[in-house]
């Protein structure tokens, strides 16, 4: 580079003409968007980033039974797998490839961002987030000197949950706002400000209008014609909110259509078909998951909605009715494919971070258990209900010997 080169682009930078672009400070919430875009969100940086990844290949076909996925991820960032602090899922579509946010937490508490993906043999690539291909800033994020529980900053409720429809990215967190619990709306390709709108919302179990705690868990489904928002928010209110609602400055009443439980929170929202039946299913953080029908949403939705407090702790539950599935310690979910889940969650045992394929319609894996079907003489009398399940089951969980 001549001296002349050299510098005009030092008077550049010195004049601010030169920008580099933002660096991914954290790593929280993902969301696809395309199969080559994931997008991140960055609490600390108060941005959303568009990360572009490697085309997906024809699916293995292969489920998911990696009991120690800490190991590999550790493994391939060079650390110690207690320095781990597991984020978020995310399935690429037509992949069957795994992406996992991380903190990785250094020897003074602070934590760096990383994102790997991993698929059913337990390969590990480390993603590059300098290689953002672009961002959006978060204009109205929580102030940096507020925390629930003296160590919690209220930042990291910037972002709590992200969709993708339609070239739009859905933003459910906090602001800075008075009406804390907010909605933001991002053209996909960014251009500029995200539209912003409050959300108030009654909840049942605490008998008031909140306007505050944000939506934890979102999917959007097709209710009554109607694209929506069907969204859970902590100790376990179900809303229902028409995207048309959602208005630059606007505030808004989400439609309450269910109290699911108290005491615990959203840890996943994903909605997918069984034969011709489409189903949301909500994972939590205390007890076991929810799945809800769409023809039971949608008749919930079209009905003024909740607005009296259920008569607790004897009568928990109001509104929509749920199904009980035994889903529990499962921290993220998403959708594997048209016939599975997969969950990340923790072994009860060891503690192990686990990487887990879950069949849709059984909703559990046999092997957490040990019941009557699983003595080796045991026999299935004719026309047993559960056999094929149980033959389908064992083998898509590695145990194929089983499969009697």
């Amino acid at each position: 580079m001549n001296i002349q080169c050299r510098l005009l682009l030092s008077l550049l930078f010195a004049a601010g003409a030169v920008h580099a672009a933002p660096a991914i400070q954290s790593a929280g919430k993902l969301s696809f968007g395309d199969a080559q875009t994931l997008f991140v969100a960055d609490w600390k940086g108060a941005r959303i980033f568009a990360l572009q990844v490697p085309a997906p290949t024809a699916p293995a076909g292969k489920p998911f039974n990696l009991r120690d996925v800490q190991a590999p991820i550790a493994k391939a960032l060079g650390v110690a797998p207690a320095a781990l602090r597991f984020e978020d899922l995310a399935v690429q579509p037509d992949s069957e490839l795994a992406y996992v946010a991380l903190t990785v937490r250094g020897a003074h508490g602070q934590g760096k961002p990383a994102i790997v993906s991993i698929d059913a043999a337990g390969r590990v690539r480390r993603l590059d987030l300098a290689k953002a291909s672009g961002s959006a800033a978060i204009t109205d994020a929580p102030m940096a000197d507020v925390s629930f529980w003296r160590d919690l900053p209220q930042q990291t409720l910037t972002v709590t949950d992200m969709r993708y429809y339609q070239n739009k990215l859905y933003v459910a967190g906090l602001s800075n706002r008075s009406f804390a619990s907010t909605l933001r709306v991002y053209d996909y390709p960014f251009s500029g400000k995200a539209s912003a709108t409050t959300v108030e919302m009654y909840h049942p179990v605490h008998n008031q209008i909140e306007t505050r705690a944000p939506i934890r868990s979102m999917t959007v489904m097709t209710l009554g014609g109607e694209p929506t928002l069907v969204a859970a928010y902590t100790c376990t209110p179900l809303v229902t909110i028409p995207l048309k609602d959602l208005k630059d400055g606007a505030h808004i009443a989400a439609r309450t259509v269910g109290e699911l439980g108290w005491g615990s929170a959203p840890n996943g929202l994903v909605s997918f078909k069984v034969g011709d039946a489409e189903y949301a299913l909500l994972v939590n953080s205390s007890r076991s998951a929810d799945l809800l029908s769409a023809a039971d949403l949608a008749g919930a939705a079209a009905a003024p909605g909740l607005n009296t407090p259920i008569d607790w702790p004897a009568k928990p539950y109001l509104g929509v009715k749920a199904v009980m599935a035994p889903l529990s310690a499962v921290m993220r979910i998403d959708n594997l494919n048209p016939q599975l889940l997969l969950a990340l969650r923790r072994s009860d045992a060891g503690g192990e971070m686990q990487l887990v394929s879950i069949p849709k319609g059984g909703y559990l894996r046999l092997s957490d258990f040990v019941n009557e079907y699983d003595f080796p003489d045991y026999r299935y009398p004719d026309g047993d209900k559960f056999r094929d399940f149980h033959k389908y089951a064992r083998t898509i969980e590695g145990y194929p010997e089983l499969a009697r």
